[in-house]
């Protein structure tokens, strides 16, 4: 069942989506040559627990995984591109590292991914961080009331094959609101005009994620982390986005990405049911 968002109920989806940008812009700083995946996982821990949000991965068991997840963020190295399981791993220099997390405060959850590179970075790795990340721009600018679901993923799919990278359709983007997640899905691979119409309430998690040569994947032992099939480096770029009678909003917006002097966008928000 799609859920639409009331005006207040997308500020407090936005407070959660704060929260989100704020841990994942930490991880960001922290990450480096020498730091260990778990000492980020717990790093991030103990920023949810000062907090008094809730993991939404702490205990996730979905059908495909193999669960349940114990970890509060995902950490995903190199060609592992989702659902990285935190584990005994020291960073080294040129390391790509995608971090993604979603959590709940007071019952409401944002769900938010960036990746970064480790110290010195290729070009090569660079330009599929950007093309994740121009995707994701290019979702969002898409995700505006009369328009539709395949609007958005024909929007992601356009920049990946405009960089030339394949895309897999196994894994996308969802519905988002009082769980992590929910209808509908969103694929990152699609038609221009079809599916659901997108109206005012519509909460979403757009994820665009791509690796460099090959559109399958494979699983570590681990049961959670997924590579690409051929060992080629990936990227993955999410926000949380609500759709609203005017422009988008991003709820997990991260400070670095708002220009100088731009409003917070919860403002444009009618308060009337708060």
């Amino acid at each position: 069942m799609i859920e639409l968002k009331t005006p207040a109920e997308i500020q407090r989806m936005h407070v959660a989506g704060r929260f989100v940008a704020e841990v994942l812009t930490e991880v960001g700083r922290l990450a480096d040559v020498g730091v260990n995946l778990l000492d980020l996982e717990h790093h991030a821990r103990g920023m949810i627990k000062r907090r008094g949000a809730e993991s939404c991965y702490w205990d996730y068991a979905p059908s495909f995984g193999k669960g349940p997840f114990r970890n509060v963020i995902c950490l995903s190295v190199n060609d592992a591109v989702l659902h990285g399981l935190p584990h005994d791993y020291t960073l080294r220099d040129g390391d790509v590292l995608s971090a993604d997390l979603a959590v709940g405060i007071d019952g409401w959850v944002a769900d938010s991914a960036r990746t970064i590179v480790v110290g010195t970075a290729a070009e090569e790795d660079l330009r599929i961080i950007r093309a994740t990340e121009e995707a994701l721009e290019a979702a969002i600018e898409v995700a505006r009331p009369g328009n539709r679901l395949g609007d958005i993923s024909a929007a992601i799919w356009a920049v990946a094959c405009d960089y030339g990278y394949p895309v897999n359709t196994e894994f996308g983007g969802h519905g988002i609101g009082r769980t992590m997640h929910g209808e509908p899905h969103v694929s990152n691979k699609g038609r221009a005009g079809r599916g659901l119409k997108l109206r005012p309430g519509l909460t979403l998690a757009l994820e665009p994620w791509l690796a460099r040569t090959t559109d399958r994947i494979v699983y570590d032992a681990d049961g959670w982390t997924i590579r690409s099939a051929d060992g080629s480096r990936t990227a993955h770029s999410e926000h949380t986005v609500a759709i609203t009678e005017d422009a988008p909003l991003v709820l997990t917006r991260r400070d670095a990405e708002h220009p100088a002097g731009q409003d917070d966008p919860a403002s444009r928000l009618s308060t009337k049911d708060a």
